[in-house]
């Protein structure tokens, strides 16, 4: 059965190229009235351009229905206009994908506190400002599709990029409490962790692999995970056609008691509490201290 979006409102944020013009143009092409969003600005975060027209224009060509916006993810009150323009010319807003971003590489050591801020406000506190602005509205509607892009990085670490690996790995965070928060009004919320050659990793690869890491391999799996039927509070990696999941899991551990209730002790059972046998994938925190519990019950 195919996935469509008739009837469907949907906004990109950083749609004027890469991976965002890839996610609106298919989203368009299954029928979906799509909000183009983008600062234009280069991915250091400077500069402007007129590049979320440019995609409205393809998107209206191919006989879709598009709006640009240029407003900035880091200034609420743009936001909140966006999706009340939305709203006013289409009646609602059921989809979101959190997909601007910036990148200001350098060691820790030699990374300035402003650049460190400025990469979490604009992925972290920026995906944070555009959810906020919609949330009201898919509660209401009882049904929403949120979208936050995570990164390898913030997953797994990445030399050069700690602000970067900290914004991402908060969005995985985020998606884990809004899915919750949610569920009961029908808005589903996942983690994409993309791999793909676009402006922002254009001098990262090779050029063969810059052509096998294209954004329209990555399209698929965000358009599943903000469909009707898509799951909620999963991490997908995408890149190159291949796509995978990616969990965080957690050990049975071991129980400590007197003298072993030490740093010396868990020194000593360090093969233990590391030990993956039976290692759980918690849908929530509260997991953890029940697991907790379980081990002292033992």
């Amino acid at each position: 059965m195919s996935i469509r979006f008739d009837n469907r409102v949907a906004i990109v944020t950083g749609a004027g190229g890469g991976l965002g013009r890839a996610y609106a143009l298919e989203l368009a092409r299954r029928g979906a009235k799509v909000v183009v969003n983008d600062l234009g600005s280069t991915r250091d975060g400077t500069g402007h351009s007129d590049a979320a027209l440019k995609v409205v224009e393809e998107i209206e060509a191919a006989g879709g229905e598009a709006m640009s916006n240029g407003g900035s993810v880091t200034e609420y009150d743009h936001m909140v206009d966006m999706v009340a323009r939305a709203k006013e010319r289409w009646g609602g807003v059921h989809i979101l994908i959190n997909n601007a971003g910036v990148l200001r590489d350098k060691s820790f050591a030699k990374m300035e506190p402003a650049d460190f801020g400025f990469v979490v406000d604009v992925h972290l506190i920026g995906s944070a400002n555009c959810t906020k602005a919609v949330w009201e509205t898919m509660r209401e509607q009882q049904y929403g599709r949120v979208l936050m892009t995570a990164s390898s990085t913030g997953l797994f670490g990445n030399f050069g990029q700690a602000n970067y690996g900290a914004a991402k790995l908060g969005l995985a965070g985020l998606t884990k409490t809004l899915y919750l928060e949610g569920a009961k009004y029908g808005i589903k919320v996942n983690t994409i962790a993309p791999v793909a050659g676009t402006r922002m990793t254009e001098d990262l690869f090779p050029e063969e692999a810059f052509k096998a890491f294209a954004p329209e391999k990555v399209a698929p799996a965000a358009v599943y995970l903000v469909s009707e039927d898509a799951p909620t509070n999963a991490i997908v990696g995408a890149g190159a056609g291949v796509f995978q999941a990616s969990y965080v899991t957690l050990t049975p551990g071991v129980a400590l008691h007197g003298d072993d209730c030490s740093a010396e002790g868990v020194a000593a059972h360090w093969a233990t509490i590391i030990d993956r046998t039976g290692e759980i994938v918690p849908q929530s925190g509260a997991e953890q201290a029940m697991l907790i519990l379980k081990q002292l019950q033992a």
